[in-house]
């Protein structure tokens, strides 16, 4: 859901000069007081913070500073110890030992283990050592002593020259048999040197940044530490973090066109922009983590534990220029995805349409997010919008629609219930619960429907609050045919309270303090269920990459629970026969090639997620890596055109962009990957099913 941006003038804080001096008190102090009081008061579920309290933010702020255990030691976490049941005493008594005992030890830490990295990597490994590293810090345990650490450290650092002296080698093999003339090969021994070089140079480049961390940025992450256990969207901006979230909530982006956020050290994709240069080249994804960039064919520099600010600007740059991320994918794999920079086409944003033809002429039309700008006269709307696609798609005979909410992370609420109103006749669309207990119905009041022929609404584990009020709408109401994956379960709404508000005028020369960003409300279906946690059930459940790997709301920490209100008053459809639909589409399944080897990289994810181990003998890495590479080959059958499928653009756009020559190719384009796709073709024959 779009953020909302209100003045909390009902909140009253009460500071008294005689409790709160400059004087007297740090800054983090008064900060930390206004945080816990408008947290009580604002927050949907105001925590008590009492032992249970202390216990669960010390645990995640062990997870936090040192999530892959490779700079705490056992006796380090001992000392920690003490402070397990105080956190909730010191965040009432105003002091702050633990978080200074902490934030001095992991720095004390860090430097110690960069002259480890350097004495490690000055010489060569033994790949001949059949041993295995553990990657996945949740499974490897805190050193008794320094010398179980460093131990640790020689595996890791083994383990990254083992990733670059793979490439290397493998690089060598493809070029020795093209018999390249101007190919030189080079002995293992100087391929060795230069890997150790590059992860030397990497780690380097990691410290230094490690050694950028201030102590308001380690302070910020105790403090969300904090917010963290109130739900995994309630969270603290330090003022210039908020800058860089208001730019990115704008739209205006120029590089690369993906969100970017950072978590536990690591940089991750939360979202690509539509139409950006990463949406074209079509590999970076949500989810995906970002440890590496390269300007064009240069070094590329590890990224891992680097200041968020640092990274951005590695991978932004001019138009025109190549930038190459090294990511990790979800299941463990890397890849080096190259995109050429440019400026973001905005427009590509806004809901489009396509003409597909499979038996019959069928309607799409694609809706990247829940967009509204009420700031300027003749913006965007997406229901508006919708309406106009809608309108191009009934002019030329479609016997029905599809609805494409995938990766849709939702947007503004009011857009959500006048686009159900495009479907459906007068009636509630969603029910907003707020901390009170009090429940709005929210209704759609016009009774015109521009549509009311056969509908379907895809989802998929990205289709997030907005996206999964309209499509619990439609199933509620038994206006059409849900079709996806489970989405992603987020039914909250946050809105943003700026702290200094809440200060005396004798404390101006501290602002500004920074903005905290609060959950206060809850949504329902018009069912009464909440689609926290359990997000939008498809009435058509479709084979899914990621089908055994827990992902969505539930999977991030201390997530709000599920619960339920009374129904709203509403009356079902009753045109759709759901039992031929589903049988339809199960026989239909079961006999695509694609959809069973959709089913087949579902399982192989599933257990390279699990095997988080890697054997560091060079032989029997190298054949894993070998064997990985093989295995997504594979893959490849799913990007060809499918049989008797296809897609164009409506006629009124071909018109329009008959003087745009680059952007109707770029919109053709985009016709010919829907004719790839399984999803939207399953979709069609869905859709083909209802009378």
């Amino acid at each position: 859901m779009r953020y909302k941006f209100i003045k909390p003038a009902l909140f009253i804080l009460v500071i008294s000069l005689s409790s709160f001096t400059l004087f007297q008190f740090e800054k983090n102090q008064i900060l930390q007081d206004l945080l816990m009081s408008v947290l009580n008061q604002a927050h949907y579920s105001p925590l008590k913070v009492n032992d249970e309290f202390s216990e669960k933010a010390y645990d995640l702020y062990l997870k936090r500073i040192d999530i892959s255990k490779k700079f705490l030691l056992q006796s380090d976490v001992d000392a920690f110890n003490k402070y397990k049941k105080s956190i909730d005493d010191e965040i009432n008594n105003g002091t702050f030992e633990f978080y200074k005992l902490s934030s001095n030890t992991i720095a004390k830490r860090i430097k110690e283990k960069e002259d480890w990295a350097k004495e490690i990597l000055a010489k060569p490994f033994d790949y001949n050592v059949d041993e295995e590293y553990e990657t996945d810090g949740e499974k490897a345990k805190y050193a008794a002593n320094e010398e179980a650490l460093k131990s640790e450290w020689v595996k890791m650092l083994k383990y990254q020259t083992l990733s670059r002296l793979d490439e290397m080698l493998t690089g060598q093999e493809k070029a020795k048999a093209k018999k390249d003339s101007v190919f030189v090969e080079k002995t293992f021994d100087s391929l060795e040197v230069d890997a150790r070089r590059k992860t030397l140079k990497a780690n380097i480049d990691w410290f230094k940044r490690l050694n950028k961390i201030t102590h308001k940025d380690r302070f910020s992450t105790y403090i969300n530490t904090i917010t963290g256990l109130y739900d995994p969207h309630t969270e603290y901006f330090a003022p210039k973090e908020k800058k860089k979230f208001d730019q990115s909530m704008s739209g205006q982006f120029e590089g690369i066109g993906a969100r970017l956020q950072s978590k536990d050290g690591i940089l991750k994709v939360s979202e690509v922009i539509v139409g950006s240069p990463s949406f074209k080249q079509g590999e970076l994804k949500a989810g995906d983590e970002i440890h590496k960039v390269a300007q064009g064919a240069n070094e590329p520099k590890d990224i891992t534990d680097m200041d968020m600010d640092d990274a951005i600007d590695l991978i932004k740059g001019k138009k025109g220029t190549e930038v190459r991320l090294t990511v990790k994918k979800p299941d463990g794999s890397f890849k080096v995805i190259p995109i050429i920079r440019d400026v973001i086409e905005m427009d590509e944003t806004y809901a489009k349409s396509a003409i597909l033809d499979n038996k019959k002429k069928i309607g799409y039309i694609y809706l990247p997010m829940f967009y509204a700008d009420f700031t300027r006269n003749g913006a965007h709307r997406c229901s508006a919008d919708m309406k106009k696609e809608i309108e191009k798609l009934k002019n030329q005979g479609v016997e029905g629609i599809i609805v494409d909410l995938r990766d849709n992370g939702g947007g503004s609420l009011q857009e959500v219930v006048e686009m159900a109103g495009l479907f459906i006749p007068r009636g509630p669309v969603v029910q907003v619960k707020d901390k009170a207990g009090k429940v709005y119905v929210m209704e759609d009041k016009n009774s015109d429907v521009t549509w009311d022929g056969p509908l379907a609404i895809m989802v998929n584990h990205g289709s997030a609050s907005a996206s999964e009020i309209l499509a619990a709408a439609i199933q509620d109401y038994k206006r059409g045919v849900i079709i996806g994956t489970q989405s992603f379960g987020k039914g909250t709404v946050q809105s943003f309270f700026n702290l200094d508000q809440y200060l005396l005028p004798q404390f101006d020369t501290i602002r500004p303090l920074g903005e905290v960003k609060i959950t206060h409300q809850k949504f329902y279906r018009i069912n009464g269920g909440a689609t926290q946690l359990r997000g939008v059930m498809p009435d058509v459940t479709l084979p899914d990459p990621y089908a055994f790997i827990e992902v969505g709301e539930k999977e991030l920490d201390y997530p709000m629970p599920w619960d339920e209100i009374v129904k709203a008053n509403y009356e079902e459809f009753t045109a759709i026969n759901y039992t031929k639909v589903k049988k339809g589409s199960s026989e239909r399944i079961k006999s695509s090639a694609a959809f069973k080897l959709i089913e087949t990289e579902s399982k192989e994810l599933k257990a390279k997620k699990d095997d988080t181990k890697y054997n560091l003998k060079l032989e029997k890495y190298r054949a894993e890596q070998k064997q990985l590479r093989e295995q997504y080959k594979k893959y490849d059958e799913l990007k060809v055109d499918i049989k008797g499928f296809t897609a164009d653009l409506p006629n009124y756009d071909k018109d329009v962009l008959k003087n745009d020559t680059t952007k109707l190719n770029r919109e053709i384009k985009w016709t010919k990957n829907i004719q790839k796709d399984n999803y939207i073709f399953e979709a069609s024959n869905v859709i083909n099913d209802i009378k």
